[in-house]
């Protein structure tokens, strides 16, 4: 998972802003309390404004997100809330994802929607307690990957 990760930054032209946002949506909505510590300071430390992801709970009324953020964030939302919604992605939210995004990032959206609920569940099952972690630690991690491959 980890190496999928890195893909995911590295292999597609989804921007990385938009990534963090989606995963910090998706860990609030699942209550992963780590992940949620860690996208938010994953964000910042790449130079991301705090008050931006301040606001990703209530981007629907927040101005500082693109359309395009918008439709990914909707996307993180609808992967996140499968058990609410037996249909899963509404026909609104991939119209809006559609119309922002390339077949090659839609598919960088939707394995990142699938990483980060796994991710989430992971740390949820094993209650990784929040408020540890640090991004130093990550990118050093990394750039160990990247010197393996």
């Amino acid at each position: 998972m980890l190496a999928n990760e890195m893909l995911f930054h590295t292999a597609t032209t989804v921007p990385f802003r938009t990534m963090e946002l989606m995963k910090l949506r998706a860990s609030q909505i699942n209550g992963c309390g780590y992940c949620t510590d860690m996208h938010f300071k994953d964000a910042v430390h790449a130079g991301e404004k705090p008050e931006d992801f301040n606001l990703v709970a209530v981007w629907r009324e927040a101005p500082v997100f693109t359309d395009a953020e918008r439709a990914a964030l909707a996307l993180a939302e609808d992967s996140a809330r499968i058990a609410d919604n037996p249909h899963g992605v509404s026909d609104e939210t991939w119209e809006a994802v559609r119309k922002h995004y390339d077949d090659e990032q839609i598919a960088a959206l939707v394995a990142m929607c699938a990483q980060i609920n796994a991710w989430n569940r992971v740390n949820v099952i094993l209650r990784t307690p929040a408020g540890f972690y640090d991004p130093e630690t990550k990118t050093a991690r990394y750039k160990d990957l990247q010197k393996q491959q």
